[in-house]
C-alpha cells in the first residue's frame, strides 16, 4: 500500500487498509495533541528549576502553539505538493529531535526555543493527517465516522496530556514529559512508512515563498501584539506597531492569494458559510478552553495543594468527555443538524467554563468535575464537527490546505487562549497581591510575577511574612481565574450566536465535490455516497 503514489483526489483501497491507515493517523494526531497540554502540570516544577520570569512562563506555554498556528497553512499547502505521507513522516522525525532538546533544556530560553521547534514539526503533522483521511475515505458516511474518531483522538489527547504529565512528574523530572514522545514517534515512523499511502495534488502549482512569509509574519505579529496588549496594555510603542505590521502582512497575504493562479490558501473558501462558521467556532472555542485549562492546572497544584498525579486525575473527566463527544458527533449531526449541534455545544462549553467564575479555594471538587466533563464533551463535538464542515466544504484535491485552516483555528485559538487568559489572570493577580510590610523589594517583585514564583519565594521567608503573602497570592490568583472563566464564557456565547447566524438557510444536501473523481477503468462504478452527517443543516 505504501509503495503507491496517488495523485488523484481519492485512494482506491480495501476497508482494512483504510481503517488501519486511520489508526496510524490517530497515533500521529494524539502525539501532537498531548504535547500541547502535557506541559501544563509541569509549569510549577519548571518555575522552580529554570526560574523563568512571568513573561517567559507564558512563552514556554504558548510558543509551541504560536509557531504551529503560523506555519499550518504553509505546511498544509506543502503537503498537497510534495506528498502528505512524506511530510508527515519527515515532521514526525523532526518532532522527536525537538522533544529531546526540550527534555534537556538547560535554561528558559532554550526551552522556549525547543517548544518553537516542536511547533514547526507539529505543523507538518496535523494537516497531513486530516487531508489523508479525506483521501482514504471518499464515502461521506465513512469519512464522517473516521473524522469522529480522529477528532476524539485529538481532543482526548489534549485532555489526556495533564494526566500523562501527572503520572510522569510523580516519578521523574519535568523533562520526562517530552521524552514520552520518542517511543511513540518511532512506532509512528515504522507503521506509517509501511501502512500509509502517498497522496498529493496532481496539479499543485508552485509553492509561493512570499505567501509563506506573509502568512507566518501576519499570524505571529497579530497574536504577539494581542498577547502583549493583554499583559501590559498598549502604552508600549511596540504593541500597536507590531499589530499594524501583522495586520498589513495578513492583508497582503489575502490580496496575493486572490491574484495567484495556484494560491497557497484559496481564501475564496471563506465565501462558504459552512467553512467560515466552522473555522471561527473552532478558533473561539479554543480561546476560551485552552486559557482556562492553563490556569486550572496551576490552581489545582498551587492553590488546592494537589500533587501532579492527583491534579492530572482531577482533570480526567475532560478526557472522558472529549472521547465521548468526538464519537457521538456524527450521530448528533444526523439527528439534530450541524447548526443545532454546533451552537448547542458552544453554549454548553460556555456554561461549563463559566462555572469557574464561582470557584473558590475550598470549592467542592464535584463542581470542578462536572465543569470538566461538560466542557470536554462539548469541545469533542465542536472540534470534530468543525473539522468535518471545513473538509467537506473544500475541493478534495486541496484537502491539505483546507485541513490546515481547521488546524490553524485550533492552534491559534490555543495560543490566543493562553496569551489572553493567562495575561488577564496575571494582571489581576499582580494588582491584587498584598505584600507584607518589610518584605525585601526584590522578593516582592519576584512574588508578583506569578503564583508559582510566590510559592517559591515564601519557602525562604519567616512564617510571619510567608503565610500572609502566600494567602494573598492564592486569593489574587483565584480572583483572576474567576474573571478568566467569565470572560471565556462570554466568548463562547458569542461564538454560538455567530455560528447560528452563519449556518442558517443553508441547503440540507451538500454540493458534489468540485473536482470530479473518475472511477478506475477496471473498477465498477460506485453508488452515490450518502450525505455526510455533518452537512445536515437546519433550514
Amino acid at each position: 500500500m505504501s509503495s503507491t503514489v496517488h495523485t488523484g483526489t481519492t485512494l482506491q483501497s480495501t476497508p482494512r487498509q483504510r481503517w488501519t491507515g486511520l489508526a496510524v493517523l490517530v497515533l500521529a494526531v494524539t502525539v501532537v495533541a498531548v504535547d500541547a497540554t502535557v506541559l501544563s502540570l509541569a509549569l510549577p516544577s519548571i518555575s522552580e528549576t529554570l526560574r523563568p520570569s512571568g513573561t517567559q512562563l507564558l512563552w514556554i506555554g504558548d510558543a509551541y502553539s504560536f509557531v504551529l498556528a503560523g506555519l499550518l497553512v504553509s505546511m498544509g499547502a506543502l503537503s498537497d505538493r510534495i506528498g502528505r505521507k512524506r511530510l508527515l513522516l519527515t515532521g514526525s522525525a523532526a518532532f522527536g529531535a525537538a522533544s529531546l532538546l526540550a527534555a534537556y533544556a538547560p535554561t528558559s530560553g532554550w526551552l522556549i526555543l525547543a517548544r518553537a521547534l516542536l511547533g514547526v514539526a507539529g505543523a507538518t503533522i496535523m494537516p497531513s493527517t486530516l487531508s489523508l483521511i479525506r483521501s482514504l475515505f471518499p464515502d461521506h458516511r465513512e469519512r464522517a465516522t473516521a473524522i469522529g474518531i480522529w477528532g476524539a483522538a485529538a481532543t482526548a489527547g489534549a485532555a489526556l496530556g495533564p494526566v500523562v504529565g501527572g503520572v510522569l512528574l510523580e516519578h521523574f523530572w519535568w523533562g520526562s514529559v517530552f521524552l514520552l514522545n520518542i517511543p511513540i514517534l518511532v512506532l509512528l515512523l515504522v507503521t506509517g512508512a509501511w501502512l500509509l499511502p502517498e497522496s498529493r495534488d496532481p496539479k499543485p502549482g508552485r509553492w509561493d515563498v512570499l505567501s509563506v512569509v506573509l502568512s507566518m509574519a501576519g499570524v505571529i505579529g497579530v497574536v504577539y501584539a494581542v498577547k502583549e496588549a493583554a499583559a501590559h496594555g498598549v502604552a508600549r510603542w511596540d504593541v500597536p506597531v507590531t499589530f499594524l505590521l501583522g495586520a498589513a502582512a495578513l492583508t497582503l497575504f489575502v490580496r496575493r492569494q486572490l491574484r495567484l493562479e495556484t494560491p497557497l490558501l484559496d481564501v475564496r473558501l471563506f465565501r462558504d458559510r459552512r467553512f467560515t462558521a466552522a473555522a471561527l467556532a473552532s478558533l473561539i472555542s479554543l480561546i476560551g478552553l485552552s486559557g482556562v485549562v492553563f490556569v486550572t492546572s496551576q490552581y489545582l497544584q498551587l492553590v488546592r495543594g494537589y500533587e501532579p498525579l492527583r491534579a492530572g486525575l482531577a482533570e480526567l473527566p475532560a478526557f472522558v468527555g472529549s472521547v465521548v463527544g468526538g464519537l457521538l458527533t456524527a450521530r448528533l449531526a444526523r439527528r439534530f443538524g450541524a447548526r443545532s449541534a454546533l451552537t448547542s455545544c458552544l453554549l454548553a462549553m460556555g456554561l461549563g467554563v463559566g462555572a469557574l467564575g464561582w470557584i473558590q479555594q475550598d470549592t467542592t471538587y464535584l463542581l470542578l468535575a462536572a465543569s470538566f466533563l461538560l466542557v470536554g464533551t462539548a469541545e469533542g463535538v465542536v472540534y470534530t464537527l468543525g473539522a468535518d464542515l471545513v473538509l467537506n466544504a473544500a475541493p478534495a484535491d486541496k484537502a491539505g490546505a483546507a485541513s490546515a485552516v481547521s488546524e490553524t483555528a485550533y492552534e491559534l485559538g490555543t495560543a490566543l487562549g493562553i496569551a489572553l487568559v493567562g495575561s488577564v489572570v496575571g494582571s489581576i493577580y499582580a494588582s491584587g497581591l498584598t505584600v507584607p510590610a518589610g518584605t525585601d523589594p526584590a522578593l516582592a517583585a519576584r512574588a508578583g510575577e506569578s503564583l508559582g514564583s510566590a510559592v517559591e519565594t515564601t519557602q525562604g521567608l519567616p512564617p510571619a511574612v510567608a503565610e500572609p503573602l502566600l494567602a494573598s497570592a492564592r486569593e489574587s490568583f483565584v480572583h483572576g481565574m474567576n474573571s478568566a472563566g467569565l470572560l471565556a464564557a462570554a466568548l463562547l456565547t458569542g461564538a454560538a450566536v455567530m455560528a447560528w447566524r452563519l449556518l442558517r438557510r443553508l441547503p440540507a444536501q451538500p454540493a458534489a465535490d468540485p473536482v470530479p473523481v473518475p472511477a478506475p477503468a477496471a473498477a465498477p462504478t460506485a453508488a452515490p455516497a450518502a450525505a455526510p452527517a455533518a452537512e445536515k443543516l437546519d433550514a
